[in-house]
């Protein structure tokens, strides 16, 4: 077991650049043993997270190969089992992710009791449902165990707007007889990205980005070579460490697109940022923020995306660049009330960043309400703040009264899990004195080298042997 040792109270500077995203590294991981031919995946983090899908994927039979820094090829063209290994099942969450892709390729599958963070109550059932209607039959018994004859086309309707559920129907589908119409369908970026390689296998999906999807089933896929999108929870994780420390950063490889709302959510503590092209392009876009000035006119992230694609040999992408000195304050509401920052299914505010959020709060002038509904335990965590010297009411799991700025200080901190571990380390960045965060392997599963990239900011924090 390892720990941070961190000194907080030091401003950091410098350029960081995001990580391919998390959520749609694992997915996309487990698509690749829909095909028989090569698959190529690129800016793949390096993460515990994605080393542990790629154990099962060789645990499976599937060759996997890197390709140098964050890159990794997978060739699935024969299977030595369909039983996902337990011990690896149990550390991940995601691994629940191989019953739609193997399922799909072989017709059988079983799989141990996903793992993963301990955030409350994370159902099944919707996978279940999904796979079910599909033509899969299950049995539970300490297992699931997954089988098929024929996976066919049909109609369905999730009960929840479920990511992994989504991906798990779409990768299914993809292989099935006929037309598969996926409704109340999660529509996040990591979901789109499974869906656009998918297409560039050979799957025709359409509805991609909104909550109907279309699958018109495919006999047989092919290899590819794709490109995971930016890790946009990641951006939002540093766009609050920049704002508690008073930082001067640029945040590379952005995708404005993806910040809309972290960008309201954001604005309703005064926190503000601007949006510029990767190197090479000229034009600068400025996002807005209430009762924030940005000191000029700018033009759309979609006009700005086009004009970056359009002129060759230029690397496409966007830097977020944010500046210390902002006067952090809460924007009220109409009629001077209390704001408040709840999470929601996309395009809402992503839950992941409900932890990091808290802790911004903390350090911003005025009284704001974090209300957290999809995950009943993750709201826990800020007894560790109070510790602190965090000005928090917690009223009951879901919700949390935050009124700053609070003078935190440096105390003795477990990571619960990946966004908490991550929102206790800003937590301990810009309090006074030295703070020992534990159990950081659940840190480390979703932040790829954060220690070294934290230090090249000028961060003091050290990792080292419990």
């Amino acid at each position: 077991m390892n720990k941070y040792i961190i000194e907080g109270g030091h401003p950091l500077k410098g350029t960081i650049k995001i990580s391919g995203n998390k959520n749609a590294a694992l997915p996309c991981i487990s698509a690749a043993l829909l095909s028989a031919e090569p698959v190529v995946l690129r800016n793949i983090p390096d993460i515990e997270d994605v080393r542990v899908m790629l154990a099962i994927c060789r645990a499976l039979g599937a060759h996997v190969e890197p390709l140098g820094c964050n890159a990794w090829k997978i060739h699935a063209n024969e299977f030595t089992t369909t039983t996902i290994p337990a011990d690896l099942a149990a550390k991940v969450r995601a691994s629940i992710l191989f019953a739609g892709s193997v399922l799909a390729r072989k017709g059988c599958v079983v799989l141990p009791p996903p793992g993963g963070d301990v955030i409350g109550r994370r159902r099944v059932d919707t996978h279940l449902l999904a796979l079910e209607a599909l033509g899969a039959r299950v049995e539970i018994d300490g297992v699931f165990e997954f089988t098929t004859n024929k996976l066919k086309g049909t109609d369905i309707f999730l009960d929840e707007a479920s990511v992994t559920a989504t991906e798990n129907a779409v990768m299914a589908a993809a292989l099935a007889e006929g037309t598969t119409v996926i409704r109340n369908a999660a529509s996040e970026p990591h979901v789109q990205d499974v869906c656009k390689m998918l297409n560039s296998m050979g799957a025709k999906i359409a509805g991609i980005g909104s909550n109907i999807i279309t699958i018109e089933g495919v006999q047989a896929l092919h290899g590819t070579d794709f490109s995971i999108g930016p890790d946009f929870m990641e951006v939002g994780s540093f766009i609050g460490l920049g704002a508690v420390t008073r930082s001067d950063l640029v945040i590379q490889g952005v995708n404005p697109d993806d910040l809309r709302m972290i960008k309201l959510a954001f604005g309703k503590l005064g926190i503000s940022w601007t949006i510029a092209p990767a190197q090479g392009v000229s034009s600068t876009t400025v996002y807005a923020v209430p009762g924030v000035e940005t000191g000029g006119g700018a033009v759309s992230a979609e006009n700005a995306t086009r004009n970056v694609n359009s002129v060759p040999g230029v690397e496409t992408g966007f830097d977020l660049i944010m500046k210390p000195g902002q006067v952090m304050r809460v924007v009220p509401d109409l009629g001077g009330q209390i704001p408040k920052i709840d999470d929601a299914p996309w395009p809402g505010f992503p839950p992941d960043l409900t932890s990091i959020m808290t802790v911004v709060a903390t350090q911003v002038e005025g009284t704001v309400l974090i209300h957290e509904k999809m995950f009943e335990s993750r709201m826990f965590f800020v007894d560790k703040l109070i510790g602190m010297g965090a000005r928090i009411v917690l009223c009951d799991p879901h919700r949390a009264v935050v009124s700053g700025p609070a003078r935190l200080h440096g105390t003795e901190l477990v990571s619960p899990d990946v966004r908490a571990g991550m929102a206790m380390v800003i937590a301990a960045l810009c309090a006074e004195g030295t703070s020992c965060i534990r159990n950081v392997y659940q840190i480390e599963r979703g932040y790829e080298h954060i220690v070294e990239r934290l230090k090249g900011l000028g961060a003091c924090i050290e990792r080292a042997q419990d």
